[in-house]
């Protein structure tokens, strides 16, 4: 079934369309990963799919039985709002009707075991969970995500994936995570110079297909231009039009020359020359940080090396930033040493963008880093390299904050390049950038000449480059391990089935040592008589009363009709606790308790 039609679809911010004319439909069994160069138009085009922005031209038909749930990629929140309250809220917004207890059990699957907490405490991940749980939680049949994976654990991811496999109904998403779009998409489509391709197949299809596609493409235009340099040389010599067979020729050379492909071949090209770095790079020693009773880092002692490719991974606020930090200076540690070679000059790509002004002009912001720089093959202006790093001239004049998410990553990543450092420290690179950037600058850090330590979710960026893994674990502790993340997912993997192994053999010893609960031989007789045992202690306390209200006033009979049944109200107070304790008993043996033996 066709959830929604798109037809010839046309929006645009400046003067330049942003979306001129695409098509697009999306069946109730497709799972697609919508990938591009940043600043194409993919945001754009899942806000228009989903109602979020209104399109300038085209029709929109949309099935019926459409029902639609929207992640942005930076969902609106309200700091004051607790967790359980935002994502009610968002519920809400969206027309939803969902009860609490739903958003609850779908928070505790992103990891949330407190929900009274404000959101302005939240770290971005944590708000971005707070608007997918709502997401999640609706009843809907095409979803559409933005970024689903960006500020996310790898283990929330892994969830994500599961989830998402297993989602009866369409799914339209932007990642850049591409194990993710190999593991969830069944359909690729590509926005690359104002068009829209398609794939049938996940992402690892769509590298195949694509490059037989641009294959077939390039081929053609070799063909064309060999027969239009003929046709070219044909005219020159002064082809006489008068004859039919000579005007044919002249209007197929002319439908020939109309029909010159335009490739757009422009790529990102890192191209830039790091600074000397001496021998010593940067020791850290016993180093710990902690915020109040949680410790985030213990004893932490490692020497980076000259061209080490290191690799930092854990959970959400267990302290990888943190770490980082305290690595550029920006923070202090508790205890330990930092030590720094004098010629380190480290790039700090963080997570947030703080180095970009968005009042200021593109060409402005770059040039006050560096007015040129040298590169490999010899020295660029400031425009050059915006140029390089896929910024057209028509773009210099722009201000920073017009620019997309990804565009601005772009350009800090370009800001940071340009300082020419030997070091290079990322938290969470990946997020925003798209695929094609993210494949230049893996390139590029193969051939840096400089240590690199990265913080990232992303596990293909992880595999691809790192050499080494320190994992966040319990209290603090910094396990190291050799090779990228899958490398440590097996060593860890490995680890938690030795632990289950080793409980699930210490239950079963437990159990050989044990033997079921069971009355003793007294005891079972005493359960079987215990009942009428009370029952006539009982009646004699009866008959007791009785005589006692008759004695009238012969108070030497009273008071021994008194003292007799003190003695059996004991009994029977007795007797009583002994039947709870038996019926007890009784209830543990027909359980099947085990006891030491």
């Amino acid at each position: 079934m066709v959830l929604i039609t798109c037809e010839n679809l046309k929006k645009s911010y400046t003067e330049k369309p942003l979306i001129d004319g695409m098509d697009l439909s999306i069946h109730d069994s497709d799972k697609i990963g919508l990938v591009g160069v940043n600043g194409t138009g993919k945001s754009t085009l899942l806000k228009i799919v989903a109602g979020a922005v209104e399109h300038e031209g085209g029709n929109i038909i949309r099935s019926r039985e459409l029902k639609t749930a929207y992640l942005p990629q930076d969902p609106e929140y309200d700091e004051n709002l607790t967790v359980m309250e935002q994502a009610m809220l968002y519920l809400r917004s969206s027309g939803s009707d969902a009860e609490e207890h739903r958003c609850r059990a779908m928070l505790n699957k992103l990891g949330f075991d407190t929900y009274d907490q404000k959101m302005n405490e939240l770290s971005g991940g944590q708000r971005k969970r707070v608007a997918m749980a709502a997401v999640l939680t609706q009843e809907s049949n095409l979803l559409i995500l933005d970024e689903p994976t960006n500020h996310m654990d790898s283990d929330i991811i892994e969830w994500l994936e599961d989830f998402l496999k297993s989602y009866r109904g369409a799914i339209f998403m932007i990642t850049h995570d591409r194990y993710f779009l190999d593991r969830v998409s069944n359909r690729i489509m590509e926005i690359e110079g104002g068009q829209l391709y398609s794939y049938d197949g996940n992402y690892d299809y769509y590298l195949e297909a694509k490059s037989a596609r641009e294959e077939m493409v390039y081929a053609a235009e070799r063909k064309r231009l060999a027969i239009y340099k003929k046709e070219l040389a044909w005219i020159r010599r002064g082809a006489r039009a008068r004859t039919t067979k000579a005007k044919g020729r002249i209007q197929r050379f002319e439908e020939l020359e109309a029909a010159k492909l335009t490739i757009d071949d422009s790529s990102l090209d890192i191209n830039t020359v790091s600074s000397r770095l001496g021998r010593k790079i940067i020791e850290l020693n016993d180093v710990c940080k902690a915020y109040g009773d949680k410790n985030l880092i213990t004893d932490f002692s490692y020497t980076i090396l000259r061209n080490d490719r290191i690799g930092i991974i854990g959970k959400n606020g267990c302290g990888k930033s943190t770490l980082l930090k305290m690595i550029v200076g920006d923070i202090m540690p508790d205890s330990g040493i930092i030590d720094k070679g004098e010629t380190v000059k480290i790039g700090y790509f963080s997570q947030e963008n703080e180095a970009l002004d968005h009042d200021k002009r593109i060409i402005k912001f770059v040039e006050e880093i560096a007015s040129s720089i040298k590169v490999k093959d010899g020295t660029l202006s400031a425009s050059q390299m915006l140029e390089r790093f896929l910024f057209p001239a028509y773009m210099h004049s722009i201000k920073v904050g017009a620019l997309s998410g990804g565009e601005k990553r772009r350009l800090y990543l370009l800001s940071i390049l340009m300082q020419a450092p030997n070091v290079l420290i990322f938290d969470e690179p990946t997020n925003d950038l798209d695929i094609d950037t993210l494949t230049v600058l893996e390139d590029y850090l193969d051939d840096f000449p400089g240590a690199v330590v990265i913080v990232s979710h992303d596990r293909y960026f992880l595999d691809r480059l790192t050499v080494r893994t320190f994992a966040f674990e319990e209290n603090g502790h910094i396990g190291h391990y050799p090779g990228g993340y899958t490398d440590w997912y097996e060593q860890h993997r490995e680890k938690v089935k030795q632990k289950e192994s080793s409980a699930k053999k210490q239950a079963v010893e437990r159990r050989s040592k044990q033997k079921k609960l069971k009355f003793t031989y007294h005891e079972a007789k005493e359960y079987e008589t215990i009942e009428e045992d009370i029952a006539e202690l009982e009646g004699r306390l009866l008959a007791l009363e009785t005589e006692m209200n008759s004695c009238g006033a012969d108070f030497g009979r009273l008071a021994e009709l008194s003292k007799q049944k003190d003695e059996l109200d004991e009994k029977l107070m007795q007797k009583m606790e002994r039947w709870e304790y038996l019926e007890e008993l009784s209830a543990r043996i027909e359980a099947g308790e085990m006891v030491e033996g």
